[in-house]
Formats: structure tokens, sequence, C-alpha cells
């Protein structure tokens, strides 16, 4: 059984390692190609002559790469004395488990056809047993190494079998390689160092020093190599987040597109199919230049892997002779620093939008922005009659558009919309209220110092809950202030005054408490459950996994302007939007970021003192500015 396994795992080696990709046979005679990539060299002869015209080259046939053949031909070509010696060690492995027929077991030494029992690895041949005796004796043979096949479990390491190929030098016989000229990148022996590399311009060591400064050399190329995929990984993510915004834009301009036909009815559906073409066709572009450029980053580090692969085995399983040898390829190939040049995400081209006008004759129903602008839709600064906010921190927005507004002056939850407000909650309910957030069946929820209250659309109280306290011993008064809630109504609840994060489900039972001494004011669920808050004091933007891991930290200051952020929200692809104050600004400003915390730019600016921050489900930005609400749209 386990000389069958042993024959079951040698195939499986052989297969996928040991075959040559043209002609799927074990290798024979193989040559190394600029890639790195073996072939046979009968192979590699085909193929070149059915490349003709082009005999000064050859394509390998496994990535495409050129590779010059020398003036002396394909035998030119370096051998790839590793692949042969494994080969050799894997036949005789085969022959010594019975896996090789009866004749291949025949004496090469002698034509009497006699069976052979051992195996001379200098001579490379299998050996009778009166060859094997005059071996012994013969003064040119009898040092040789003997394998005999029914030592089964003989093992010969695999640098031996190489190493009468590298110690001699082929151009003065009997004199061993022992230095490296690095001018001429070649292995000397003592007589090629003092006649052919003597002049001065000949720079050459010893083959250990060689040896070391090669794999220093190689090391740096692989530690610049992982810098580079964590580039590609940022980049890549960049890009697919690119590529998702632009899909939401797409499909949220195609239905502003529609509710403008609705109200134009049947004169202008038409025009509305020709619009939504071409915004399709346009996001369809875009995505294919997003898809190509994620493409192109991708086949660079595929291919740049592939050499690190290639060069991770050559330095382990090969010896130093051969890697010097191989060092031109070798570093050639690991000189991929400008072609692993990754091109990241143009994140303006991930936006869409449509601004619609009014049809008229042949007038077109709309056209296509480009460019992401925002402007100023509507101001909300009095309720039903009670005069302008004393303080608006907190705005929340439920699936009809109505606004829910927290009036920290007044001590008052109000609901407004264009036609004017509702009976707001006053202070007999409330006592500091602060951030509000609207659950998925339009449930508000508000927090109020030390508790989260609950009331349903109609501003009817219907429970509280208070977030229990961490369990790292601090006795901090609590301060509820930031408030979000996911997707499966799970809700989030900062408490400036613990320096903690709560988790709950929405009937107010606790999940677990994420404790972060940066936990400030505003709070926001992200994509990927990531909960994201600002510290006003020390201006930063924090990003913390729902398992309290950090993904980032950025600063909200610009260049030499301070900015202290209060209110954070994210909109459906998951980009960040954050109000910003500064006596440095011209008012306070409404900032964009990326989910990674990439600064994008500048939203909306010269505001009074901007606080709370939400959307509304047709896509228009809405801040709570102190003493009105403002209203952004795309334009």
């Amino acid at each position: 059984m386990a000389e069958a396994a042993a024959k079951s795992v040698l195939g499986t080696i052989s297969r996928g390692h040991l075959e040559c990709p043209i002609c799927c046979c074990r290798f024979t005679d193989p040559k190394l190609l600029d890639c790195l990539h073996s072939c046979c060299l009968n192979c590699l002869d085909e193929l070149i002559s059915r490349q003709q015209p082009k005999a000064g080259e050859i394509t390998c046939p496994f990535c495409r790469r050129v590779t010059a053949v020398p003036d002396t031909g394909l035998q030119g070509l370096p051998n790839c004395f590793f692949l042969s010696s494994l080969v050799d060690e894997f036949n005789k492995q085969e022959r010594l488990l019975g896996d090789a027929p009866a004749d291949t077991r025949s004496c090469e030494e002698c034509d009497e056809g006699l069976e052979a029992v051992s195996r001379c690895l200098d001579c490379d041949g299998n050996i009778c047993q009166k060859c094997l005796d005059v071996h012994r004796k013969l003064k040119s043979t009898k040092k040789h190494r003997i394998v005999n096949f029914d030592q089964s479990r003989s093992q010969v390491p695999l640098a031996d079998l190489r190493k009468k190929d590298w110690l001699q030098c082929h151009k003065h016989t009997n004199q061993e390689l022992c230095f490296y000229c690095e001018t001429c990148e070649t292995l000397a022996c003592a007589k090629c160092a003092a006649l052919d590399h003597r002049t001065a311009e000949h720079e050459y060591r010893e083959v250990p020093d060689a040896i070391r400064s090669y794999r220093q050399d190689v090391s740096e190329s692989l530690r610049k190599f992982e810098q580079s995929r964590e580039e590609f990984k940022v980049a890549d993510d960049s890009l697919q987040h690119a590529r998702n915004r632009l899909r939401i834009m797409v499909a949220r301009a195609c239905k502003d597109i529609t509710a403008k036909e609705r109200e134009e009815i049947a004169k202008i559906r038409n025009k509305s199919r020709l619009l939504r073409d071409e915004v399709k066709h346009i996001g369809k572009e875009r995505d294919r230049k997003f898809e190509e450029v994620q493409k192109n980053n991708r086949d660079k580090v595929e291919r740049a892997e592939q050499i690190v692969a290639t060069v991770n085995d050559l330095m382990q399983q090969a010896d130093d002779f051969e890697l010097l040898d191989l060092k031109p390829k070798v570093m050639h190939n690991l000189e991929f620093k400008e072609e692993l040049k990754l091109e990241q995400a143009q994140h303006e081209l991930s936006f869409i939008g449509i601004k619609c006008q009014d049809v008229v004759a042949n007038t077109s129903l709309g056209e296509v922005l480009l460019e992401e602008k925002w402007q100023l839709k509507e101001v909300l600064d009095e309720d039903s009659g009670d005069g302008q906010y004393k303080s608006a921190e907190g705005v929340a927005c439920l699936s009809n558009d109505d606004l829910a507004i927290t009036d920290t002056g007044k001590q008052q939850l109000k609901i407004v919309n264009s036609a004017g407000g509702k009976t707001p909650v006053g202070w007999d309910i409330l006592n500091d209220p602060c951030g509000v957030v609207v659950s998925g069946d339009d449930v508000l929820l508000v927090t109020d110092k030390m508790h989260v209250k609950v009331f349903d659309s109609s501003l009817e109280f219907i429970r509280q809950f208070t977030p229990s306290h961490n369990d790292t011993g601090q006795d901090s008064e609590s301060c509820l202030t930031g408030i979000a809630v996911d997707e499966k109504n799970r809700i989030a609840v900062a408490d400036s005054g613990r320096k903690l994060i709560s988790l709950h489900m929405l009937d107010g039972s606790l999940m677990k408490t994420i404790p972060h001494e940066m936990v400030g004011y505003g709070l926001a669920v992200g994509i990927k459950e990531r909960l994201i808050f600002t510290n006003y004091s020390n201006e930063r933007l924090i990003c913390i996994t729902y398992t309290g891991e950090g993904v980032f930290s950025v600063s909200t200051s610009c260049v030499k302007q301070h900015g202290r952020p209060s209110g954070v929200c994210c909109d459906d692809a998951g980009d960040i939007y954050v109000s910003v104050d500064s006596e440095e600004f011209e008012g306070g400003e409404v900032h964009h970021y990326t989910p990674e915390g990439v600064f994008i730019g500048r939203v909306a600016r010269g505001l009074h003192s901007p606080c709370g921050l939400t959307f509304t489900p047709s896509g228009d930005l809405v801040v709570a500015d102190e003493v009105s609400v403002k209203i952004f749209q795309r334009m």
C-alpha cells in the first residue's frame, strides 16, 4: 500500500511540475527562457520552426513573452539543470519502485544485454554486475557514485547530482569555478579571472560573497513586490467601490429620469428612453474603463506573482552556482516595479446624475451630468409658526421624505416637510435631545443624555432604554450623542462620556459594547459593518468594525486650516459625508470622503454651524445647521 501511495505521489508531482507545457511529457533536455519558463529543446525547435520568419526570437507558449535566440541557436539557451536533475531523480525512483518497464533495466555500458543491478550517477547510466566490477577497479571511475536498485530508499541530494556540472570551468579544464564577475555577470575560474577579467572595468568577487549579495538583491525585490501587492489591494478596493457607486448613481439617475417621465406623461416617453440609454451607455463605458484598469492591475500582479513563485522555487531549490548563472535573467524578471505601477480609480468617473428640465416641443428631457456638483435646494428656518430653530443638531429622514429634527435649544423633536411642521414633542418628554435616526419601519430613536427614547412616525412616545454601563471600570457619567441604525435594524449608540459605542437590538437589548477613546459626537454605520464617528476636539474622523478593529483614523483639517468635525452620515454607496466647523473657513462646510477615509472634496460651504447630516430617499443631502435646516441636491 505504501509503495502504491508513493507511485501516486510521484505521478502527481511529475504531472504538475515536471512536464513540458508543449509536449505534456516529462522534460527532456529542458532549456530556460527569459521569462523563467522551461521547455524541451526539441519542442522549442519545433515551435520556432512554426514561427517563421521570426527565427531570431521565440515566444513562450505559456506566458507569450519573447526570448531572443542566441547566435549559437537554441542550444545556446541556458540549460535548466535543476529540472534535468529532478527528472533524473524521479525516473530513478520510479525504477526503484518497479514502475519502469523491465527492458529499461538493461546495462547501458556494454552490448551484452545483461540486467542492470546499479546506476552510476556520474555516468548517468544503468550498469550490470560485470560493468560495476570494472567501474570499481578503473582509476578513472572507481570514485563514481553508485546507487544499487535494491536500495529503494537511497537518497542523494539534488545539489550533488548537479554539482559536477558546475564545479568545473567549461573553458579551462580541471579548474574550479570560484569567482563571479559582476561586470560580465558570469562565473569564472582562477585562470578566467587572471586572463579574461583582469582589466580595471571587471569587478569580480568570490562565489559566497556574490551569492550573498545576490540573495540580498532578490530579497529586496521581493519586499518591494509585497509593498506593491498592498498598493494593489488598496487600488483594487477603491476601483471596486467606484464601480459600485457608479451603479448606484446610474440607478438613481434612471429613477430620476423615470420620475420626470411620469410628470410629462406620454409625450416625453421616447426622449426618456433615449436619455436612459445615454446614461446607461456612459455608465457602461465608464464601468468598462474601471474593469479594464482592474484587469490590468490584476494581470500585472498575477504576472509578478508568477515570477515571484518561480524565483522563490529557484532560490529554494537551486544551488549557488546555478543561481549565479541565472542571475541576469532572474534580476531582469524581478525588475517589474515599473510594470507593476498600478492605476488608481478616477473617482470623478464614478459619478453620474441627471439634471431634468421641462420639455417643450423638441427640447431634450434633460442632460447627463458627468461631474458631481451640489447646490442649495431649500432652506427650512421656521417650523409651524414657532419661529426659527434655536439649536438644530440632529436630523433624520422618514420614508415619505418628512424630516425629523432635534432642537436642543428648545428641547424638542419635530417633524417638518415643505408644507410646514407638525406638533413638536416638548420638554416634558425630552430633556437634552441630540442625535436622531429612523429605523427601517419609520421608528424614531433619539439620544437624550443618558437614554434612548423611541417614537413612532406620529411622534407618539413608545418606550425608552438605557445603554448598559461598560465593564472597563470607568465611572464617567453617560452622555449619549450620535446614534445610527444599520440595514438589519441594529442600533449603534455613541457615548462620549464613557467613551464607548454600544450595539443594541431594535427592542433596546444590548448586544455588545466597543470602548474607544476617540468616541465623540457624530456616528454613522458604513459598508461592511463599519462604525464611523467623529472627534471634535482632536479633529479626527475614525472608522472601526463591529468587533472594534480599527479601519482608519484621518485628520479633518486642511492645509493651514483646522477642521472640527461633528455630524457624519453615509450614502447608499458607502461614501462618507462629514460636517466640519472652523473659524478659518468662511463658515462651516460638508466634506466628502471615500469609504477608506480618503478626502474627495467639499459638498457645501458657507454654512452657519453644521451638525447632523442625513440623506433623503431621492439622494438629497440634509444638514442641521443650528438656526436652520438646509437641503442640498446634486446638479
